[in-house]
């Protein structure tokens, strides 16, 4: 089994912020896959479905942010699960809008909901860090990462967002290469080898043979 936690705020005026891309994975998933509907425990919600062989777990906790540990804490005592069977999704400012990373263990970097985490856990979880890019200062994140992602971030998000969901099967057998390259596919697709290659530029016509004799073109240059 696996326990799959995406961070974010509860409320609908959090729902677009970039703080709360783990919760838009966490539905997009459990739209694509034909969970069950979202429902209260564990401090959050959860919704459970399966992956292939494996059962799922989908939670977002309801605690904030800075305590989003207490949620995750709460469901890994009831299923009896160990840190290695998490999987946490979530805002990463150090990554370029529209890049994913996996990584196991490890410290936060700052990241107020992965410290919580660890405070209840652990470190030895799996985290799937969802680029979203930088502000450009410190001082400027926290206005950052609590607004609305911009209308010219709407392609490349659901580019990401779908690319998951493609891969989250892969992700839960413990193909996080195979997770990987279905997200690549929806950001960057590959050029398909059936595409027809654009014609070249016809090259210039040929200059018409100069008839003329030597003499003759001697003569003409001096007309």
């Amino acid at each position: 089994m696996k326990l799959i936690t995406g961070l974010g705020n509860p409320g609908a005026q959090y729902a677009g912020h970039r703080h709360n891309i783990g919760f838009m994975a966490l539905d997009r998933i459990a739209g694509d896959h034909g969970f069950g509907p979202w429902r209260a425990k564990f401090q959050g919600e959860i919704a459970e479905g399966r992956l292939g062989p494996d059962k799922v777990v989908l939670l977002k906790p309801g605690t904030f942010m800075n305590e989003s540990g207490r949620a995750v804490r709460a469901a890994v005592d009831f299923h009896k699960l160990d840190p290695a069977e998490v999987v946490v999704f979530h805002d990463e400012l150090d990554l370029a809008p529209g890049k994913v990373r996996l990584k196991t263990g490890g410290g936060h970097a700052g990241h107020n909901g992965l410290r919580s985490i660890h405070a209840h856990i652990g470190a030895d979880y799996d985290r799937v860090r969802l680029g979203i890019g930088h502000p450009g200062h410190k001082d400027r994140v926290a206005g950052y990462v609590l607004h609305d992602f911009a209308k010219a971030d709407q392609d490349w998000l659901d580019d990401v967002l779908r690319g998951v969901s493609d891969g989250i099967a892969e992700l839960v057998a413990g193909h996080g290469d195979r997770f990987l390259n279905a997200v690549a596919q929806r950001v960057a697709p590959a050029r398909s080898s059936t595409t027809a290659p654009k014609p070249k530029p016809a090259a210039p016509a040929p200059e018409p043979e100069d008839a003329r004799s030597p003499m003759q073109k001697l003569m003409d240059r001096f007309k």
